[in-house]
């Protein structure tokens, strides 16, 4: 159940709701908004519907609904309306499509300023770069750490740009959101619960992605950890699911897309570079992202793919990324 309370309801009114929810042996997660507290009730059992009956007569209670999805606060039968997020200038969901993109990772100034530039002048709204770098070998490029955090937020604000890069650990929450407008949650980390509920009390909005065999019930579940732990801003973002084939890197489930938006009133992006780890049909997922409804794109940009220091084979060139932006802006004006 979700239990909105009046507007200016006193902490007397709101000490009974949570005793009515306790004594009927369900469990309490408030998260208090600007102008109301929000309380999402959960269990099961007989006790819920007497409950829900107790509440409803409840001084200072506006509203119970009950949800029966397992997720509460991020269930579209908690809220109706499309969830909006702002990330430094841009609103991410709603009705506008939201254009994001950069390196896979920071290598420096210049390289950074020439992807920005680019995306600036296609209209794009929000700026990514990889400072921690997860990678598959140790030996790899881990990332320029809180240098690349630098670089990332100087260019931003340069270039008019949100900014958006990963965090992977919950002592680096702090760091990161100290530089970044979104801190994006990797594949890897999607059910890293200790780092979802740091990010929860974190006042930056989230991009969470989705984890590379997860379904989206399991998904909606870690955005819900984000949710019950005191965050409401938070973006879901498709990247492609592990699959047997090697055509591409994963298999791009750009269904899911629709399907979340019976499920959920969270904005969703997709990641066609993720997906397919090769540029050649980057393009074309996201002219398709554009079609079924998406709320935005994030893609990978460098200016010598070739030479990039981390998935140079799936980054868009700068002319790929300007003919491609020219194109899927036609095509969002029909």
């Amino acid at each position: 159940m979700i239990v909105s309370m009046k507007r200016g309801a006193s902490r007397e009114e709101l000490d009974r709701v949570k005793q009515i929810i306790s004594n009927h042996k369900l469990k309490v997660h408030s998260m208090k908004g600007k102008e109301r507290v929000v309380i999402g009730v959960v269990g099961v059992g007989p006790g819920a519907g007497h409950c829900q009956q107790a509440l409803e007569a409840t001084e200072g209670v506006e509203s119970v609904v009950r949800i029966s999805a397992p997720y509460k606060f991020v269930s579209l039968e908690s809220r109706t309306q499309p969830t909006r997020v702002k990330v430094g200038r841009a609103t991410i969901g709603g009705n506008g499509f939201t254009l994001m993109a950069g390196p896979c990772s920071v290598e420096n100034r210049k390289q950074l300023n020439a992807v920005a530039s680019v995306v600036e002048a296609c209209g794009g709204k929000v700026l990514r770069g990889g400072a921690f770098k997860p990678r598959t070998s140790p030996y790899e490029f881990q990332g320029l750490g809180e240098k690349g955090l630098e670089l990332l937020a100087e260019a931003g604000q340069k270039h008019g740009l949100g900014t958006v890069t990963e965090v992977m650990d919950p002592r680096q929450v702090s760091l990161v959101a100290g530089y970044v407008d979104m801190l994006q949650v990797g594949a890897r980390n999607m059910q890293n619960f200790d780092l979802l509920k740091e990010l929860g009390g974190c006042k930056k909005p989230v991009l969470l992605k989705r984890g590379m065999s997860a379904t989206l019930k399991e998904w909606l579940m870690s955005a819900e950890y984000l949710f019950c732990h005191g965050n409401r801003k938070v973006v879901l973002c498709e990247r492609g699911v592990r699959s047997f084939d090697t055509a591409t890197r994963n298999v791009f489930d750009i269904a899911a897309a629709p399907v979340l938006r019976t499920l959920t009133h969270l904005p969703v992006v997709l990641d066609p570079s993720h997906a397919a780890g090769r540029r050649d049909i980057v393009p074309a997922l996201c002219y398709a992202s554009a079609a079924v409804g998406a709320d935005g794109l994030i893609i990978e940009v460098h200016p010598k793919p070739d030479e990039a220091m981390s998935d140079g084979a799936q980054s868009l060139t700068l002319q790929q990324f300007r003919s491609m932006a020219k194109k899927l802006e036609r095509f969002l004006l029909g």
